[in-house]
């Protein structure tokens, strides 16, 4: 099923005269997605319901905050992430869900749309904000991407917070995780140290989307420039050091002032094989669609083909906003100067 996102409806109401043209288009704008996956409405309870579209706007408000203060993209981005994280109903940070070993292992990226900067970490086990510890790789160091023992030693040279790895617990992943180990006949592993005394926050409140619940955030600044945020747990069971496309730049993750900025939650190895976020702002820059029919041909066409699922948000430094996916349903929430925050869930949901 097509899905026709926020970015047509907005280039519908631009397209109404208003004596000598159109409407302005908005100086920030910010979208952020909290995964996509079976998420129907007959599956969540209205107070599961109520909470998700809570999380995405209190999330969604933190981007806004930094824009209308004239703050930068990336800001935004980083901002909004770092709530998502410490959002335990969300697959990043605390919420994440564990490898076949039992272990939370971390990814995220983000990429500054105006100098093509980018950092990226994979397989991160003690920081509690992957995000900030992308910006810090890179922001200060000569890399794009660390990983594993490396950027956990790299996360703690810079300061960045630091907790035990029972602090990503979450015992709904945990039951998902024997449920997976179970159908694959693998053995169960023990609890991280320290998870039986931390009570699950969102229990009876969390809904099991599948295996994509991957955070992320675009965002326009009121200078002209885009950034681009991605942050996950991976999927469930994982084995080997399993990387997806979050951190891959150009896969998940990816911005660019020549044409848009573009986060992804999908099965990351088709986002990886046919580099979905760099891909849809190719066909921006190169070919110059609109970023709505950009997003839909990547998703709708490509991605489906190929047999992959999931979805992407995306900005523009023109303003345009859009977003498009091939699941029942996508968390996902967006603002811009002049217009009011929307959030939706489903697909009959504009």
């Amino acid at each position: 099923m097509r899905r026709i996102g926020l970015g047509l409806i907005l280039a519908a109401v631009a397209a109404m005269a208003n004596g000598s043209g159109a409407l302005a288009a908005p100086k920030w704008a910010i979208v952020v997605h909290g995964g996509a996956g079976v998420i129907e409405r007959r599956d969540l309870t209205p107070a599961q319901e109520a909470a998700y579209r809570a999380a995405m706007t209190k999330a969604a408000e933190a981007g806004v905050q930094v824009l209308q203060k004239g703050g930068s993209a990336l800001d935004a981005v980083e901002a909004t992430i770092r709530l998502l994280e410490d959002d335990p109903l969300f697959n990043a940070g605390r919420g994440a869900v564990f490898t076949a070993a039992g272990r939370n292992e971390l990814d995220a990226a983000i990429m500054d749309g105006r100098t093509l900067a980018a950092g990226a970490v994979a397989g991160v086990t003690r920081t509690r904000h992957p995000i900030s510890l992308a910006r810090a790789v890179m922001e200060r160091s000569s890399h794009v991407m660390l990983q594993g023992e490396g950027a956990d030693a790299y996360s703690l040279e810079q300061g960045l917070e630091q907790v035990d790895p029972a602090w990503f617990f979450t015992e709904r992943r945990w039951r998902s995780l024997e449920k997976a180990l179970g159908s694959q006949r693998l053995p169960i592993p023990d609890p991280p140290k320290g998870a039986e005394d931390r009570p699950d926050p969102a229990e009876g409140l969390a809904h099991d989307e599948g295996k994509h619940g991957t955070v992320g955030a675009v965002a326009l600044d009121v200078r002209g420039n885009v950034a681009a945020a991605t942050s996950t747990g991976g999927t469930t069971a994982k084995r080997w050091g399993r990387v997806g496309d979050s951190p891959i730049i150009g896969a998940g993750t990816y911005a660019s002032n020549a044409s848009c900025a573009v986060s992804g939650t999908g099965t990351g190895e088709y986002f990886i094989r046919l580099t979905v976020a760099r891909d849809i702002c190719a066909l921006v820059e190169m070919k110059g669609m609109s970023l709505q029919a950009a997003a839909d041909q990547v998703v709708q066409t490509e991605l489906t083909r190929l047999g992959g699922d999931g979805g992407v948000i995306a900005v523009a430094p023109d303003g345009q906003i859009a977003w498009s996916y091939n699941t029942s349903g996508m968390y996902r929430a967006a603002a811009a100067e002049g217009r009011p925050l929307t959030v939706g869930i489903y697909k009959d949901e504009p």
